[in-house]
């Protein structure tokens, strides 16, 4: 049980503590300034339980901060491999045309000549058989985007239960540090994306 303590005055003005007893008689008169200080150096019970309770929350939240984190990375490398694959296509495009550009001017100039309208044939079938393997390279790389991308909902899905068990504080936590990653991602990126 917790000494009761009586604040008094002394005839100088130094303030005291009367220590009583369990009947209420005063059993010893300290100065509040020592009695005070040796209070602070002694931490209790509850002080301590407190402490290691703060010491668990702070883990759980840094724990859920760095899982959020790690799924905002993971969408924005998905987003890049995206953007890189369509840039791609347009080069592949764009080379496409130039080549089917020189080649009509140039078949356009030597048409007269019947060797020329054979290799022009075998041109034709070179073009197609590149085309339809640009095709299938781009579908692979297609596939296998969607492919990582699924594999990542599936993670972050996977991952929505154990958030829920987590305290409310937690989850402000992780938002705040997932708006943070977000707004130090690249500025080229915010750039492409408008």
């Amino acid at each position: 049980m917790v000494t009761r303590r009586t604040t008094l005055r002394s005839r100088s003005g130094t303030k005291l503590y009367a220590v009583r007893d369990k009947s209420g008689q005063f059993k010893d008169i300290q100065s509040y300034k020592k009695a005070h200080a040796a209070d602070l150096r002694r931490t209790s019970k509850a002080e301590a339980g407190a402490k290691e309770k703060l010491v668990a929350m702070e883990k759980k939240v840094e724990k859920a901060a760095r899982k959020a984190v790690k799924t905002v990375r993971a969408k924005l490398d998905e987003a890049q491999a995206k953007e890189k694959l369509m840039a791609m296509e347009k080069k592949v495009e764009r080379a496409a045309k130039k080549a089917a550009k020189t080649v009509r001017t140039s078949i356009a100039e030597a048409r007269a000549n019947k060797k020329v309208v054979a290799m022009e044939r075998k041109v034709e079938r070179a073009a197609k058989s590149a085309a339809k393997t640009v095709r299938a390279s781009l579908k692979d790389a297609v596939a296998a985007v969607k492919r990582a991308a699924n594999q990542m909902t599936g993670r972050v899905s996977s991952a929505r239960p154990a958030a829920k068990k987590a305290g409310a504080g937690v989850r402000k936590a992780a938002k705040k540090v997932a708006k943070k990653a977000v707004r130090k991602a690249p500025a080229k990126r915010a750039a492409k994306s408008a």
